[in-house]
């Protein structure tokens, strides 16, 4: 049965992608120009340029996701939140909003809803590395609070203290870029 509905979810992106081949080559230039403000540190311009677009092609999830990616970039994190919220509803079969919806809730600390969110972007995408790879971290980040959590409770008999010490220093590690500039 999930087999199925994974074939079927994968057929139904197919469709969404073949239909939008035929506006393809005058949405890759909005796109382009889009992507490109955004790179270039013209999140105003770029935030612009999208809504605009939206105002136009208001069912475009990509062009919906890249708003997404500008509001969150320019700490629009309410109204980032709220436009992966709806692309999750209104394409569920999409991994990567929830994936951006998760990075979202764990900034906020809200590591059970960041957690659901990227088990959903597996579902969807069970081929999905990046979504794999921001669970390890959520868990690693929940593994740190309940290690802390334990000390504050018992320090003198807790064996958390060295756990907790090896978390965090794999969350520090993991911060840091692997090749310096």
């Amino acid at each position: 049965m999930s087999s199925l509905r994974y074939v079927l979810s994968r057929l139904l992106r197919l469709l969404v992608l073949a239909a939008g081949l035929g506006t393809a080559a005058a949405q890759a230039d909005v796109y382009t120009d889009v992507s490109h403000l955004l790179r270039d540190g013209k999140r105003t311009q770029a935030l612009g340029a999208a809504q605009t677009y939206i105002a136009s092609q208001p069912r475009d999830p990509q062009m919906r996701f890249i708003l997404g990616v500008i509001q969150s970039e320019s700490g629009m994190t309410d109204d980032a939140l709220q436009t992966f919220t709806l692309l999750t509803q209104e394409y569920p079969e999409l991994p990567e909003p929830y994936n951006n919806l998760a990075v979202l809730l764990a900034a906020q600390g809200r590591f059970d809803k960041a957690r659901e969110a990227l088990e959903a972007a597996i579902r969807v995408n069970p081929e999905y590395a990046t979504a794999y790879e921001n669970l390890g971290d959520i868990y690693a980040k929940m593994a740190a609070l309940s290690y802390g959590h334990a000390l504050q409770r018992d320090a003198a008999q807790s064996t958390a203290a060295p756990k907790l010490a090896l978390i965090r220093q794999l969350l520090a590690s993991a911060q840091k870029p692997a090749n310096p500039p």
